[in-house]
């Protein structure tokens, strides 16, 4: 229809309505404010409602814009009355997120402003909404989590994937291009005259699916918080395997911060086998420090069984000092 197209400037949108009968419903065409395309739609009633909503789309489903608008409602004739919504700041993704029912009656022609005073997104791993707006520093932020958005779509959906990754419960498809830039052994495998160049597979068959598909998250800046933590061991190994300093460095925090008597022997033991410093002396404060020994009394020589003669030297050379200290 003809009065359907929504005019738009800076980030003011402004829809002119030609004809509107007494029991109405129309809807605009898409729009295009800030990263998203938008609708309004009006239907009449007692009332006469107004709804704004974002187009259904991949980026408004996962990242949902948080609005700070303003809605104005005017007649287009001579005797002209305007109507001016209360400011609203909410998260927006469907149409039934929004409306405002305008307490009057109006046939015919009428104009619809809508003002953008703020935009906001959600980054894509988590965290407070940012400004899609932003001066000075910020702009880069927005750009970064524009280009995460992007490198999320590729991992998920194998945008222009060209390596297979073998796990030990199925495959993933990856891209060279981000591998080699992550790791120098990626880079080093697609480089030279190796196996892994020629079949444009690697095989990782140490981890399994979910966890490979976690280590990748990483490598592309994706990776949540939630799925960090559920693979946080799987990750360590891979991080050790692969010499990436900065992921075991994460583990390690992550590991230190949760101790407790169900896990610490097996968080000692990841710690001994992994060179993990920080962690193990955490650990060993844990269980000879603070006495958390005599909770871990079950679990204990079934432990000194299966651990390293020098990590049990260790061990009793710290029950020494502790007690020296008593």
């Amino acid at each position: 229809m003809g009065d359907s197209k929504v005019e738009t400037i800076s980030r003011l949108a402004q829809w002119r309505i030609d004809n509107f009968g007494p029991c109405s419903y129309k809807k605009s065409d898409p729009f295009k404010v800030g990263l998203w395309n938008w609708h309004l739609s009006i239907e009449k009633n007692r009332y006469l409602y107004i709804r704004l909503f974002p187009e259904p789309s991949r980026v408004s489903k996962e990242q949902p814009p948080f609005a700070k608008f303003i809605l104005r409602v005017s007649n287009a004739g001579a005797n002209r009355r305007l109507y001016i919504s209360p400011v609203h700041d909410r998260p927006l993704q469907t149409c039934d997120d929004f409306v405002w029912p305008v307490d009057s009656i109006f046939h015919g022609r009428f104009i619809i402003d809508v003002e953008f005073l703020e935009l906001r997104i959600s980054p894509i791993n988590g965290g407070e909404f940012i400004s899609i707006w932003p001066t000075g520093g910020a702009m880069q932020s927005v750009s970064t989590q524009s280009t995460l958005c992007c490198l999320a779509s590729m991992l998920d959906e194998g945008i222009l994937a060209d390596v297979t990754i073998k796990t030990a419960e199925g495959t993933v498809s990856a891209h060279k291009a981000v591998l080699s830039a992550s790791l120098p052994v990626f880079e080093s495998m697609f480089h030279h005259n190796l196996k892994e160049k020629a079949s444009s597979t690697i095989l990782i068959e140490d981890m399994l699916l979910e966890s490979c598909m976690a280590l990748l998250s990483y490598l592309y800046g994706i990776i949540k918080q939630e799925d960090f933590g559920k693979h946080r061991l799987a990750l360590l190994g891979a991080a050790n395997k692969y010499d990436i300093v900065d992921l075991r460095d994460a583990c390690e925090e992550s590991l230190l911060e949760d101790i407790n008597s169900q896990n610490v022997l097996e968080r000692l033991q990841e710690a001994w086998l992994y060179q993990l410093n920080k962690l193990k002396k955490g650990c060993m404060m844990y269980l000879f420090d603070f006495g958390k020994i005599y909770d871990v009394r079950d679990e204990i020589n079934n432990f000194f069984r299966m651990a390293d003669r020098e990590l049990m030297l260790e061990m009793f050379q710290e029950v020494l000092t502790v007690w020296k200290l008593v």
